[in-house]
């Protein structure tokens, strides 16, 4: 199968690009640049040159493949509406050619869309088939799971891959090190006095090979859980930085939450999460070290 891959070159991409490669399938890489398009020829990837603002160039690179991996996404915090706005225009236009087609197309969600809210059974892990709480206000990241979903009836075998807050691994440069990064700012590690939350954790080629079993055999209009690690205390997690940063632990009030800015979102969050029927429907059995360990073992800041 050659595989059409947005976001090829990042770092859940090139081990997706990999793990494609070690089983048999060819990849075309999307790039934005000749520095990641070097990257993907060194890892054995064909090239595609556009980016996420080029529409006709999205729907020509999935046109030429078998099917469809979309990990791509602008990450621009301050602008976020417009981010999710522009990741439905993209599915959209990857989605084009594959219409009536039955070839997959496989986009990336987070398992924060099932996160707890107040008055939840904050036990119980989300699954799968876990309702999503009603609109208030921008569906936000929804857009990208109902756009995905809707494509499922058009002959698209359109299936979601929820990522945990953080995929872990060598190279992660998500919240774990923006959680060192500040800690050295500000000389310590912060963490509400009352959370109590817990997150899911994958390691990243774990993740990988999750998205490679989705393009491969998931069912039209499957939502997916990329969960190892159901629930990992995120306290312990924020311990395991401060020891390898070299700073204490600190409790904060409400008040000091905002000028952690998009991390507070982290430390408040309470998303437990199975992936019990994604492993049942897919075979995918993780293998790979566990978020703490991984951190403690592994990670250099």
């Amino acid at each position: 199968m050659l595989v059409f891959v947005t976001g090829a070159a990042g770092f859940v991409g090139t081990h997706v690009v990999k793990d494609l490669l070690a089983n048999g399938h060819q990849v075309l890489g999307l790039a934005r640049s000749e520095e990641n398009a070097a990257k993907l020829r060194d890892l054995g990837a064909e090239v595609h040159y556009g980016s996420l603002d080029e529409l006709e160039s999205l729907s020509a690179g999935a046109a030429k493949a078998d099917g469809v991996i979309h990990l791509a996404f602008k990450h621009d915090w301050a602008n976020f509406v417009a981010s999710c706005e522009l990741d439905q225009r993209v599915i959209t236009a990857l989605a084009e050619p594959l219409l009536g087609t039955g070839k997959p197309l496989v986009t990336t969600s987070g398992t924060l869309m099932v996160k707890k809210k107040p008055g939840d059974d904050a036990d119980t892990p989300a699954t799968e088939e876990t309702q999503l709480p009603p609109v208030q206000g921008h569906p936000l990241r929804r857009i990208t799971e109902t756009t995905t979903i809707g494509l499922a009836p058009r002959g698209v075998r359109a299936s979601v891959v929820r990522l945990c807050p953080t995929v872990h691994g060598v190279g992660d440069r998500g919240i774990i090190p923006m959680i060192a990064g500040k800690a050295r700012e500000n000389g310590f590690v912060a963490y509400l006095g009352n959370s109590d939350g817990v997150l899911p954790g994958i390691h990243v080629k774990d993740a990988a090979a999750l998205f490679r079993l989705a393009v491969e055999s998931a069912p039209a209009g499957s939502i997916l859980h990329a969960a190892a690690e159901e629930r990992v205390p995120f306290k312990q997690v924020l311990e395991t930085v401060a020891e390898k940063v070299g700073v204490p632990l600190k409790q904060v009030g409400p008040e000091e939450v905002g000028q952690l800015g998009i991390l507070a979102m982290f430390l408040s969050a309470n998303n437990p999460t199975s992936s019990k029927k994604t492993r049942e429907v897919l075979g995918w059995s993780p293998r790979e070290v566990g978020l703490v360990e991984d951190v403690h073992t592994n990670y250099t800041f």
